[in-house]
């Protein structure tokens, strides 16, 4: 699968649900070519902004959509990634700004020591 041929896909999915593809369509292609990798390195999509543990259960909160995505869209306009996105955001009536990343440190196994 292309990132073109992901992006139609999880469009027609998300868009009903109020979750928008952000307007730099050339940023959520290299996010989606990026999710495309880690589906092929740790056989699902984790989210390419953290770094995956490459165990399934220690990365289903980041498997993207994560679950951290309707909090920070609600919250900031944005997902941490910068990819799905309110409307409001795409059309500049909510300020893009940092999306603070909300993952517990426990749960990165970098810092976790696991």
């Amino acid at each position: 699968m292309s990132p073109e041929e992901l992006y139609e896909l999880l469009r027609k999915v998300q868009e009903p649900k109020g979750y928008f593809f952000n307007k730099n369509k050339e940023w959520v292609l290299n996010i989606l070519n990026d999710l495309l990798i880690n589906k092929q390195r740790y056989g699902y999509m984790s989210c390419p902004c953290r770094l995956a543990a490459g165990d399934r259960e220690k990365d289903r909160d980041i498997m993207c959509p994560c679950v951290y995505r309707e909090a920070d869209v609600k919250e900031y306009g944005s997902c941490y990634c910068n990819l799905y996105v309110s409307r409001e955001w795409n059309e500049g009536k909510v300020e893009n700004q940092y999306v603070p990343e909300r993952r517990p440190p426990e749960k990165d196994f970098l810092t976790s020591g696991h």
